[in-house]
């Protein structure tokens, strides 16, 4: 698995760097060795972040921890992956590889595989621009909000992020 360790207002100690590669050995078992994997280590006042994004085949894992130390929050961050990584199993092991996922799961649970969808809302799209949407999702009060952009005349999502700022996905070709 190709490891990146980014360090933003911290410098990661090397020990910090070995256990995050030694714990991200874990989840390479499922994906095998040409996985990616940045794991970014973030301090603000008192508080440490870890957030490790993973890709392979297409896919997208990430997740996000906070604690007092970097170390909890790393071994809380890969638990949280793994966690990911097991609810989603069948549908994986479909995607990405037919067999990697065998020696893994023969003695784990199964967990809940289907998306049990309870509703489906139709939405008229009206060109808007990006201020217009965030406005009208803080008047709905959601946590994000599907428009189509006037500037691109593109389907564009915006979203709540935690640190209570905003973001924007925009569609794009590979």
């Amino acid at each position: 698995m190709n490891i990146t360790i980014i360090g933003r207002k911290c410098t990661p100690r090397e020990s910090f760097k070995e256990r995050a590669e030694l714990k991200l050995s874990k989840v390479e078992k499922f994906f095998g060795p040409d996985a990616n994997a940045k794991v970014t280590a973030t301090v603000e006042k008192n508080i440490k972040i870890v957030e490790i994004t993973l890709t392979k085949g297409g896919y997208i894992f990430r997740a996000q921890e906070r604690s007092q130390d970097l170390e909890d929050a790393l071994d809380t961050c890969v638990e949280s992956l793994i966690r990911q990584i097991r609810k989603n199993k069948t549908k994986l092991e479909k995607k990405i590889h037919e067999t990697s996922f065998d020696e893994v799961f023969n003695n784990a649970d199964d967990e809940e595989t289907e998306f049990d969808i309870v509703r489906t809302k139709t939405v008229i799209l009206k060109p808007e621009t990006v201020d217009e949407a965030v406005l009208q999702m803080n008047m709905l009060g959601h946590q994000f909000y599907m428009f189509r952009n006037s500037e691109s005349d593109d389907i564009n999502v915006v979203y709540k992020r935690k640190d209570g700022g905003y973001g924007l996905i925009e569609p794009t070709e590979e």
